[in-house]
């Protein structure tokens, strides 16, 4: 070890006030939150406000200053992705430490877009992780919340991150590792002011160091499952799966179920059965066979919506109904939906579960078809309908998709009631919030798509209606009811939506339900699913902006995650 790392071992510097001053004082509140987290059954990931209510109550249990919050909210987080941090090849974790480790004096390191390129002098403590982590595998950063981070993480280069910050810096990176359901290790710097600063060396190189091979940790390689599901719509292997005849119908519905897409909901299927089942206790032909089933129902909705919704593009192509008629079309609908009930019926699984698979997606394709009616009738009667009225329908027409994608692949790794019913709740928020994006980003990029908010039960249309008086409220009101208004008054109704401020209003409600989505994980117990389903939410909707350094509010740079679509005024 270098002279360097001895200096900062052994540095008197006062730590910051809500850092415990002794290393004795920070080890044992490091054991008390491992006791509280093994306690209370804590599962990863939680939102920064359910750590800091964690960290508060262990501090209260100890009758220690509240002063210490954020960084027993770090050692919390620590604590519930330690294992799993642990679990992950070196080569796959990422080393983050920030620029002021470095000696101000004598480091002679340049820095570039991405952070410090460091000269291996030996002057800092820099240089010995850097090396050691290289020599594991690691890739190593030197900087504070570069962009790349996420670049790394989203690509599936890195799948764990152990970073050394300020408290700071970290409560301001935590939103980004917490949307993607980063596992983290997290070394709060003991004293900040950005230039020679020191931690608690052991515990990094305890971080760096800590592997596991405990099969019972739950991990899922989110690119290995893409690249598994991806490989299951190939023409080949569905005909291998689906043994067709050879008429020109399944060819159209073949073609149909190979076309790319993002197959969002075969995907979740598959990854649910693997967080929940993860030592290939389910054979792999049935997870298959249920996750091309809730496929098949997706793709016939779409060919059904397309005529209903008379669109002519799907995919950047032309839709089923565009290219061959509608009769063809609603018959290709018809074949998948008999494909999907089919493929359940073939599972070999008890008795009982087959039933209880089978119901549950026949009662999920009824409530997309009511939801689905509701905006249909509308149609042929258009009237006022209220916020509430309006997300009803959402729920209906969408949850049930991602209800179905979730359950059956718990059903299948046989979860019990509980994690059932949170997916359930789960699916029925993240639905409604799917589609008040949906209106969102009609609505904030100009285009022909804006007119879609007047044409159907918009959540847009809804608040602003609430929200106007007098002759506003009456242009609304009759636009809701007649096409014409709605054509001739477009332009004004666009301003009025402007001036009522309808991106911050309707951004804030998809803030709510995301967050009301967010709030109903807290009750699963695998880290593993839990992870997956957060980060659903963040690719939904958007949170993964750039991470800004711990300098941008003087450089001007604006790193508030999750804004999604930039508002139209």
């Amino acid at each position: 070890m270098s002279d360097a790392s001895l200096a900062l071992i052994y540095n008197t510097h006062p730590t910051q006030t809500e850092v415990p001053p002794t290393l004795k004082e920070r080890e044992d509140l490091r054991r008390m939150v491992s006791d509280y987290v093994q306690d209370n059954k804590l599962c990863a990931p939680l939102t920064l406000n359910e750590l800091k209510h964690h960290a508060a109550a262990v501090l209260n249990e100890y009758q220690l200053p509240v002063q210490y919050t954020d960084f027993v909210a770090v050692l919390v987080n620590n604590a519930l992705w330690r294992d799993t941090v642990a679990a992950i090849p070196f080569n796959k974790r990422l080393l983050l430490m920030p620029q002021c480790l470095r000696s101000a004096e004598k480091c002679r390191a340049q820095c570039d877009e991405i952070g410090l390129l460091c000269e291996h002098c030996g002057a800092c403590i820099i240089h010995d992780f850097k090396r050691q982590a290289e020599d594991l595998g690691y890739a190593v950063l030197i900087a504070e919340g570069s962009p790349i981070v996420m670049t790394l993480i989203e690509t599936g280069q890195i799948e764990a991150v152990v970073g050394v910050s300020c408290l700071a810096t970290l409560e301001k990176v935590f939103p980004y590792m917490e949307a993607g359901a980063v596992p983290g290790v997290a070394i709060p710097l003991l004293y900040d002011g950005c230039r020679n600063t020191a931690i608690d060396t052991d515990w990094l190189w305890e971080a760096l160091y800590e592997i596991s091979d405990n099969p019972s940790i739950p991990r899922l390689d989110l690119k290995q499952q893409r690249k598994r599901v991806d490989g299951w719509f190939t023409r080949d292997a569905l005909e291998s799966l689906i043994n067709p005849e050879g008429t020109q119908t399944e060819s159209l519905a073949l073609e149909w179920m190979a076309l790319d897409g993002k197959r969002w909901r075969p995907f979740l299927t598959a990854c649910t059965v693997t967080a929940l089942a993860p030592n290939d206790t389910i054979a792999e032909r049935d997870i298959q066979r249920t996750a091309v089933a809730v496929e098949c129902f997706h793709k016939a909705s779409l060919i059904h919506d397309d005529i209903e919704d008379n669109d002519d593009v799907r995919y950047g192509r032309e839709t089923l109904h565009a290219g061959h008629g509608i009769p063809v079309a609603l018959n290709v609908g018809d074949l998948l939906i008999g494909w999907g009930y089919q493929l359940l019926s073939e599972l070999n699984v008890p008795g009982d579960l087959q039933t209880a698979l089978v119901n549950k997606a026949a009662h999920a394709h009824c409530i997309m078809c009511l939801g689905q009616g509701e905006e249909l009738v509308w149609s042929e009667n258009p009237r006022a309908l209220g916020s509430d009225k309006v997300l009803e329908i959402f729920r209906r027409k969408t949850a049930p998709a991602f209800d179905v994608a979730l359950s059956l692949g718990a059903m299948l790794a046989g979860a019990d009631d509980s994690v059932l019913t949170c997916l359930h709740a789960y699916s029925e928020i993240l639905g409604t919030a799917y589609q008040v994006r949906d209106d969102l980003e009609d609505y904030v990029v100009p285009g022909e798509d804006r007119r879609r908010l007047l044409d159907r039960p918009s959540i847009i249309m809804a608040l602003a209606t609430e929200q106007a008086h007098g002759d506003d409220r009456h242009l609304l009101l009759r636009a809701w009811r007649e096409p014409e208004v709605r054509e001739k008054e477009f332009d004004r109704i666009m301003a009025l939506f402007k001036r009522l401020g309808m991106a911050q209003s309707t951004r804030g409600l998809m803030e709510q339900t995301k967050t009301r989505a967010i709030d109903t994980l807290m009750q699963l117990q695998n880290p593993a699913l839990k992870g997956l389903l957060r980060r659903v939410i963040s690719k939904i909707f958007g949170d993964f902006d750039l991470m800004g350094c711990c300098n941008d509010a003087q450089t001007g740079h604006d790193s508030s995650p999750g804004q999604g679509p930039a508002p139209a005024e």
